[in-house]
């Protein structure tokens, strides 16, 4: 008997006779041995370990919205909302719209100042043709993400790898990227310019206007391999938004069946706003070796914005004929409320923010260790010159709070007040150094595997201005992160973070209601305290995720403020403290086979108290919220697919929240411009 055998064959035998001598010749041809092995899933859970959400940029691109992009798929996120759908910014559990940190390869990103409504706010920063990655984490953020409460999106543009266009074009404007590679694939270039233009928007509502909002925006990244171990990258952005607003007519119907009224408001003049903004980052990438990386970066941006406006408005509010069989039936038939007010500014700012910094991060087995410092100037030239008339039945109304305002009862000779008036100029200077280092560990407790990441940041800045005078300020923010996973039969996680956060204040948040710089305003700070849980199953022989996190926010030292559209209005006395709590969860996963959708919600509280006075709710108490991004598909043409973007929010108690000296009361029934 002999046997033939190999290790990737079958086995082979054959026996053989012999009698006396005797040549046999067998060639034997051996069976390949072939085995189906059980699908092998790796898994890497440090998105999940540090409490990051992780979304594909494919989404990004299908999704439709009224202002499609990465905010609009964050908006369908637990703990995330928004108040505008033309506007790109949004609240995280509790906060502001400039308590949200916003990151492109590794460099903190700006807004425009004067933005006071949607309609002019136009594109985001972000284009979503050019993103690789977005990484987002609404709270408990690790050291080496900067000094704000709420949130952290984090955005990566990709490095192109052969030549691609994309061309997008729809009613409301169009969009090109191009990408390449060159010098032998050492240099590589994406470009995208995009246009839009809002006016089918407001054709479509109550107010009769002349409209043009035009946006453009051209961007670029560009990376060049100098050698296996520097490599270099710019990051180039320009940003024109021309807003262009002449208001006719708005003739709106409400109230009861048995009661309706109705208010018609004729306007007269017109708002044209500039908002310019250049932006240019230079960055450099140099490997020591495998295990040590130090980056470099030097960025400047400039807005230079104009808002100037002079809008009348008069209107007449009356109850209409509601008796069924009068010759006036729907018409006016009695006007409770007559008047007019007039708007008026001349606004200009220019802002140049210039920055440095490096960083490095050095790997040893399953430690890491991370550090940077910042430097960054801030020079801001502002002039605000605004006021407003309002006329009630004839009656000029003065400011609130005035000290003889016993009209109509007693006549009043004095001059005639504007309701709201802030006039100032400032030439403000602002210089930060900041630095954080951080430790993560990735290690094993007998058969768990756990993360935890210990930091502390630092952040001194110094005001200066020409009437006040300058000031320094002096905060740090330790933070930690843990978690674990259980060596269980159920793929489970479990993860806790916080800290002591804080943030300084930006220019917007020194002035105050009158235009008063206060180079005294200190940090406001949180103590932050997240816990989580990630849980992942199968559902449908399909994988499935169900995330849990609830969270905790004792904030003092709070800027209150107030919220009139997306513009907001600080206090700028930090005399304010603060809290917030709530639940998010979120369960994503192939509803549809091959296509991961997901479903949200969010319970959220947050009241302030001002000087004592008691707590009310914030101007972003909204108490639940509800998400969902579904996909589907034709079975038969799977290139046929349907999205279904949703997004329920509770609003939040208008009457509760505090009113600024200057703010129109009920009085005031002037639609200047419509919120979306």
């Amino acid at each position: 008997m002999v046997t033939f055998s190999h290790i990737s064959y079958k086995k082979v035998s054959k026996q053989f006779t012999a009698r006396g001598k005797k040549t046999f010749t067998f060639s034997p041809v051996l069976e390949s041995i072939s085995e189906n092995l059980e699908e092998v899933t790796v898994k890497n859970y440090k998105n999940e370990a540090e409490g990051i959400t992780k979304i594909k940029p494919q989404k990004i691109q299908n999704i439709i919205g009224a202002n499609a992009g990465v905010e609009n798929i964050l908006m369908t996120l637990p703990g995330v909302s928004n108040n505008n759908e033309l506007s790109t910014q949004y609240n995280v559990r509790g906060g502001n719209f400039d308590e949200n940190l916003v990151y492109v390869n590794g460099i903190e990103i700006y807004r425009p100042f004067l933005i006071r409504s949607g309609q002019q706010e136009g594109l985001s920063f972000v284009n979503s043709h050019m993103v690789k990655n977005i990484n987002f984490s609404a709270g408990g953020f690790q050291a080496k993400y900067g000094d704000k409460l709420s949130s952290v999106l984090d955005i990566t543009y990709r490095t192109p790898k052969t030549f691609a266009a994309q061309v997008d074009l729809s009613l409301l404007g169009g969009s090109i990227t191009v990408e390449d590679t060159f010098a032998k694939n050492k240099l590589r270039a994406i470009l995208g310019i995009r246009y839009r233009d809002n006016s089918l928007f407001v054709n479509s509502k109550q107010t009769e206007v002349n409209f043009r909002p035009q946006f453009t925006d051209a961007q670029t990244f560009i990376s060049y391999e100098a050698s296996e171990k520097f490599t270099l990258n710019f990051l180039g952005n320009f940003s024109l938004n021309n807003y262009n607003y002449k208001p006719l007519t708005r003739k709106t119907r409400f109230g009861t069946i048995a009661n309706p009224l109705e208010l018609i408001v004729f306007y007269q003049g017109q708002e044209q706003d500039q908002f310019l903004t250049l932006f240019g980052a230079f960055s450099g990438t140099y490997k020591v070796n495998e295990d040590f990386t130090i980056t470099t970066t030097i960025s400047s941006f400039n807005t230079q914005e104009e808002e100037y406006f002079d809008i009348a408005a008069s209107y007449n509010l009356g109850e209409v004929d509601a008796s069924i069989g009068s010759e006036n039936f729907g018409e006016v038939a009695f006007s409770q409320g007559i008047g007019a007010q007039i708007n008026h500014a001349r606004n200009d700012l220019d802002a140049l923010i210039s920055a440095a910094q490096i960083r490095a991060t050095h790997r040893d087995g399953n430690n890491e260790w991370k550090a940077g410092m910042k430097f960054q100037t801030e020079n801001i030239k502002d002039r605000i010159n605004e006021w407003e008339v309002i006329d009630s039945l004839g009656f000029s109304v003065r400011p609130p709070f005035h000290s003889s305002n016993n009209q109509p009862y007693e006549p009043f000779t004095g001059e005639i007040e504007p309701y709201q008036n802030v006039r100032a100029k400032n030439n403000i200077d602002i210089q930060r150094l900041s630095g954080f280092v951080q430790f993560s560990r990735k290690t094993n407790w007998k058969e768990h595997q756990i993360w935890f990441n210990m930091g502390i940041r630092g952040h001194w800045w110094n005001v200066a201005t020409q009437e006040q005078g300058s000031q320094s300020h002096f905060v740090f923010s330790p933070r930690a992160q843990f978690a674990i996973k259980p060596n269980w039969e159920k793929d489970m996680l479990f993860r806790i973070s916080g800290g002591w956060y804080a943030q300084p204040p930006f220019y917007k948040e020194l002035r105050d209601y009158d235009g008063v710089i206060h180079p005294e305003v200190s940090a406001q700070k949180s103590i932050h305290a997240v816990a989580g849980n990630d849980y992942s199953f199968t559902l449908w022989n399909r994988p499935f995720k169900l995330t849990t996190e609830v969270y905790y926010k004792n904030i003092t030292d709070v800027n209150a403020y107030s919220v009139d559209n997306v513009r907001i209005r600080y206090r700028a006395d930090n005399v304010t403290k603060a809290y917030a709590y709530g639940a998010d969860i979120r369960i994503n996963g192939e509803f549809v086979p091959g296509s991961d959708s997901w479903f949200s919600f969010g319970y959220l509280k947050t009241e302030e108290n001002i000087a004592n006075q008691g707590y009310i709710a914030r101007p972003t108490d909204q108490r639940l919220k509800f998400g969902v991004l579904f996909q589907d598909y034709v079975p038969n043409l799977p290139d046929l697919k349907a999205y279904l973007n949703i997004v329920y929010n509770t609003g939040f108690l208008e009457e509760l929240l505090p009113m600024p000296m200057f703010m129109p009361t009920k009085v005031d029934l002037m639609i200047i411009e419509e919120q979306i």
